[in-house]
């Protein structure tokens, strides 16, 4: 028996609640939310994480923000 997904799942799940980090799944049903997130995640990779030095988390979060 493997465990290791498992494993890891709950840890992200564990770490997530320690960050005050809401977690949330895709609705069964719903395929075209995975597509809402890929494309949100290639337009922010493209526009600001692969052309922004981030100097600290309190920068990054001000540029996200912007």
């Amino acid at each position: 028996m493997c465990y290791g997904t498992e494993l890891t799942s709950n840890a992200v799940l564990v770490r997530s609640a320690e960050a005050e980090v809401e977690w949330h799944y895709i609705a069964p049903g719903q395929p075209m939310q995975i597509g809402y997130v890929e494309s949100f995640n290639c337009r922010m990779r493209d526009e600001l994480l692969n052309e922004t030095l981030f100097l600290s988390m309190d920068h990054a979060r001000v540029q996200i923000a912007a």
